[in-house]
């Protein structure tokens, strides 16, 4: 025990100090007027643009890397790195990044628990999710799908905790990958939906151009839409 809690301290200070150093180069360059000023904003999207159109797969690439550090070893949750994804690459190509780099930060991070936090998980959590494990064991895929679909957990435990049931890391991995398609391809789509507004708006759109425009509005109704489905679907799959 005392070994999980010397890795967790060792984690969060590592991911502190690489946090601080991130924070400490960005307003060394820029002053936070700039970072949150409209004319910034619209300039790097004009950046971006050129750095797509000339090299999309170079910047795909890159963003792949940052999603997977972003889950591991960061423990980023999804969303916003979605966001930033539709806003810098758009809806296809973003979808299609995040969703395969979160699916493999996710298994890195499920396997380095499995190895290092296995008993930890157990002690802590066995009791809460103890009716899983008859559901895991009957079909490890089929559940961990519909596990990935519902979320319901911060992101970080929902990738710890399969290893209470020895999922396999492939089946983790392609459950992952299938099952946040949806919500992420809504999130991904909303980030791009913004990059469209403020593309077509020389002055900063006010918030009711932005909730009515259709870029934003149908994944946004689809997204919440998709939030009750889940919640429902959580009552029935969590219940004991």
């Amino acid at each position: 025990m005392e070994k999980v809690k010397k890795i967790k301290i060792y984690i969060g200070l590592f991911y502190l100090i690489i946090v601080g150093i991130f924070l400490y180069y960005l307003f060394s360059k820029f002053s936070l007027q700039e970072l949150s000023s409209y004319e910034f904003i619209k300039d790097n999207i004009e950046y971006f643009s050129k750095i797509k159109t000339n090299n999309i797969f170079l910047l795909s690439l890159l963003f792949l890397l940052f999603t997977i550090l972003w889950v591991f070893p960061f423990l980023g949750f999804g969303s916003p790195v979605a966001l930033l994804a539709g806003f810098i690459l758009g809806k296809w190509i973003g979808s299609l990044v995040v969703v395969i780099g979160l699916s493999i930060g996710a298994s890195f991070l499920y396997t380095f628990a499995n190895f290092f936090l296995k008993d930890f998980v157990k002690e802590k959590f066995s009791n809460k999710f103890e009716n899983l494990s008859a559901k895991f064991k009957k079909s490890e895929f089929i559940y961990l799908l519909i596990y990935r679909f519902i979320g319901g957990i911060p992101w970080q435990l929902s990738c710890i905790l399969p290893t209470m049931f020895n999922v396999k890391v492939i089946n983790f991995f392609i459950a992952t990958l299938i099952g946040i398609i949806p919500q992420i391809f809504l999130v991904v789509s909303i980030g791009s939906g913004l990059e469209t507004i403020i593309r077509q708006n020389l002055k900063p759109p006010g918030m009711l151009d932005i909730i009515f425009s259709p870029d934003i509005y149908f994944p946004l109704g689809a997204f919440f839409i998709l939030i009750i489905t889940t919640i429902i679907l959580r009552k029935v799959f969590y219940k004991k």
